[in-house]
């Protein structure tokens, strides 16, 4: 199992969490199965930006980013370097820290009462 560090979040984590997931999981995946109820408004299928977390440590151990992840990534609020959507990146063996940004950009529900 790896161990996946969420840092505080003001809506979804406020505490901070410390989960551990399978290699293979999908960083979303691991979220949601911990109760970290991060926003993944396509449903996990690399349609959105929703789910944009950034990596603060272990960003490397992540297979690279497909050219669709890195056009939605373009579009993400908050973008960094070290950013990624959770429902493509998969754990690996090493540790993460992840953050999740403040605001996310939901395209459906922008706008809606």
């Amino acid at each position: 199992m790896t161990q996946i560090v969420v840092l505080p979040h003001v809506e979804l984590c406020p505490d901070g969490a410390v989960i551990e997931a399978a290699p293979g999981t999908t960083i979303c995946d691991a979220l949601l199965a911990n109760g970290v109820e991060i926003e993944h408004a396509c449903e996990k299928s690399c349609a959105c930006t929703t789910c944009h977390v950034i990596v603060r440590e272990g960003f490397n151990s992540l297979e690279a980013a497909e050219e669709l992840e890195e056009d939605l990534l373009d579009k993400a609020w908050g973008l960094e370097p070290n950013s990624r959507l959770s429902c493509q990146a998969a754990v690996a063996g090493t540790p993460l820290v992840v953050e999740i940004p403040k605001y996310t950009i939901n395209m459906v529900s922008e706008g809606k009462r």
